[in-house]
């Protein structure tokens, strides 16, 4: 029966029998069978069906929430019994904000010296974007924020708070100042991510505390989109500290600190609430307490 709800899993995920089939590696037909097979198990109808898909059924809503918890829990035993026979092995699938990914990458690269026999996947997502992507079973952990918006029934690890830069280059008015306030940022040309980021959001909030309406002439989901149009124009951007070091480092950049605003906010690991967690996901959220730690 778990293939058969990796399936359903998959068409409530993708909405459509095509795609779906196409993201499990299998025929559409073999899909529309297996999904009429589970029904016929269950003795429910999941899916509405017409010419096309066409949603889940009220009992589909309900049997999605158990295949997830059921799919889950399939695949922590198989790492458990592997973890048995070989120890930590196997591949992790990390989604971080984009502004965390240098923490994603210290974090995996302290983890795999530990354990050389685990693999990693990591993609740059909004913290939406993984929130449902844990909820779909199609990452092992996130990178995100954890006090600013909602995260649902998760296991969490702080790495560290996010505090802000201005970043601009060696020819801004601003390049020889040790601080800058928000609102001297008003009518500045800006450069900044693009409003479904959780960043931007935050980042929104503490122009507005500021008095200030951000007027954005560049919008982009990369920072190294926003620096590169810094490096060759007269832009400024706003990123965390971080990143912010990172990507002008070498360059003919200034990052300077923003003062004013709220508290910084918390950046951290996030995993589906299990207990127990799978070895490998144990060894992670301990490795993501260690390093903030240090």
């Amino acid at each position: 029966m778990i293939d058969k709800l990796e399936m359903f899993i998959a068409v409530a995920k993708e909405g459509h029998f095509g795609r779906a089939a196409q993201s499990l590696g299998i025929a559409q037909p073999t899909l529309s069978t297996g999904i009429k097979q589970l029904e016929d198990q269950l003795g429910v109808q999941l899916v509405f069906r017409g010419s096309r898909f066409g949603g889940l059924t009220p009992e589909g809503q309900r049997a999605l929430t158990w295949a997830r918890q059921i799919v889950g829990d399939a695949r922590q035993l198989r790492e458990e019994m592997r973890f048995s026979r070989d120890g930590l092995t196997g591949q992790l699938r990390i989604a971080a904000i984009p502004t965390a990914l240098t923490w994603a990458a210290r974090l995996t690269t302290r983890f795999g010296e530990r354990h050389p026999n685990v693999r990693f996947t990591i993609l740059s997502r909004t913290s939406a974007e993984i929130l449902s992507m844990l909820e779909n079973l199609d990452i092992d952990a996130g990178i995100s924020y954890l006090d600013n918006e909602p995260t649902g029934k998760v296991s969490t690890e702080p790495l560290y708070n996010e505090r802000y830069m201005l970043v601009c280059n060696a020819a801004s008015p601003f390049a020889g100042r040790a601080a800058v306030r928000w609102e001297e940022l008003a009518g500045a040309r800006l450069c900044l991510l693009t409003p479904d980021m959780q960043n931007r959001r935050i980042i929104n909030r503490l122009f507005a505390d500021a008095g200030v309406m951000p007027e954005a002439r560049i919008e982009s989901n990369s920072t190294v989109v926003l620096v590169a149009n810094v490096l060759g124009g007269n832009w400024v951007t706003v990123l965390p500290s971080e990143i912010a070091a990172f990507l002008t480092a070498g360059k003919p950049l200034k990052a300077i600190p923003l003062e004013g605003g709220r508290s910084a906010h918390r950046v951290g690991l996030i995993a589906p609430y299990r207990e127990p967690h799978t070895p490998v996901l144990r060894a992670l959220l301990a490795e993501a307490r260690q390093l903030s730690e240090a």
